[in-house]
């Protein structure tokens, strides 16, 4: 029997059994990642600038309170309180409404012409250091404001009288007592509305001490209101 081989096609393709083995495709690199777009970029310094500046506004602070802090400020000290100066009442307060019986020279004839409406006298003693003061305090009551202005501005000058105290007109007899109405005793006077105080000071034993004089003096001023 005869055997016919079989032709093959030329223009087919051929077979795996028939063609030499394929090369082998080189593997594609895997991409590497790029710089971020602009616009994410633009956000990511944005967002380092404010915690930049985040960072640097808590460290002030924090300076601030910590380490820049003013020392604390001592308490101020309400001022001393003036210790009152302790009169002590020894003479009086003597009443009277006849104040032109009660003074001399000219405060007298003031007086005739404007009859006060009451008068009141009272001595004091002080101390001041080792020595004593006595005090003359006068309360005049005029009918009017006016009145009382005049005769503060009367017995403010030297030589026009005034009204007598009581070591002047022999009502304190104490053993040396200050002659009140001579040169070296201290004088002071206020008005206040009708009302006239005249105080008059000096010390014991011949003292001398004018400026501590003149601040019993004024401190005596007070005294007349407790001789109404």
């Amino acid at each position: 029997m005869n055997y016919r081989r079989p032709v093959v096609n030329p223009q087919s393709p051929a077979s795996p059994s028939d063609t030499a083995p394929l090369a082998a495709v080189p593997a594609r690199p895997a991409p590497q990642p790029g710089p971020p777009p602009a616009g994410r970029r633009t956000q990511l310094l944005r967002g380092a600038g404010l915690l930049g500046i985040a960072a640097v506004a808590g460290l002030v602070w924090y300076l601030i309170r910590h380490e820049s802090a003013p020392a604390a400020q001592p308490v101020a000290q309400p001022p001393a309180t003036r210790e009152a100066t302790p009169f002590t009442l020894v003479e009086g307060p003597v009443k009277s409404t006849d104040c032109a019986a009660n003074a001399y020279s000219g405060a007298k004839k003031y007086f005739q012409q404007n009859p006060c409406s009451s008068l009141s006298r009272a001595l004091y003693t002080v101390p001041s250091g080792t020595e004593k003061a006595l005090v003359s305090v006068v309360l005049v009551t005029m009918p009017t404001a006016a009145q009382a202005t005049e005769l503060k501005q009367l017995t403010d000058q030297d030589g026009t009288g005034n009204v007598s105290d009581l070591v002047r007109d022999g009502t304190y007899h104490a053993a040396g007592a200050p002659k009140l109405s001579g040169t070296q005793a201290e004088y002071e006077s206020t008005v206040t509305g009708n009302d006239v105080t005249i105080v008059l000071a000096d010390f014991y034993a011949k003292h001398q001490d004018p400026a501590a004089l003149q601040s019993i003096a004024k401190d005596a001023l007070k005294l007349s209101a407790k001789q109404r």
